[in-house]
């Protein structure tokens, strides 16, 4: 199974995992399954269309799912998934 790093802001609704291995053969099956498995997740990394939230980024070993197929990007069991949110905020000083 693929290991899914889940990020701190995220814990909260993965059971405060910063790792969990989930089983697919593509990003949208182990998203999918990983959203089945903690459901509170599925509104921090999608929107109610179904797709990723703009400020979620997803990578596949160190490969932004974007430019490998997305969804449909190829998993094996061996890879490492990382979800990684767009942070914003502060003041420049």
């Amino acid at each position: 199974m693929a290991q899914v790093l889940i990020p701190t802001p995220l814990r909260q609704f993965a059971d405060k995992q910063d790792t969990v291995e989930v089983p697919g053969r593509t990003i949208g099956d182990i998203l999918a399954t990983l959203t089945s498995t903690y459901p509170e997740l599925r509104k921090n990394i999608f929107n109610d269309e179904g797709k990723l939230r703009s400020f979620v980024n997803v990578y596949l070993n160190d490969e932004d799912i974007r430019y490998i197929g997305k969804d449909a990007a190829r998993v094996l069991d061996t890879d490492i998934i990382s979800i990684v949110p767009s942070i914003a905020g502060g003041s420049l000083v």
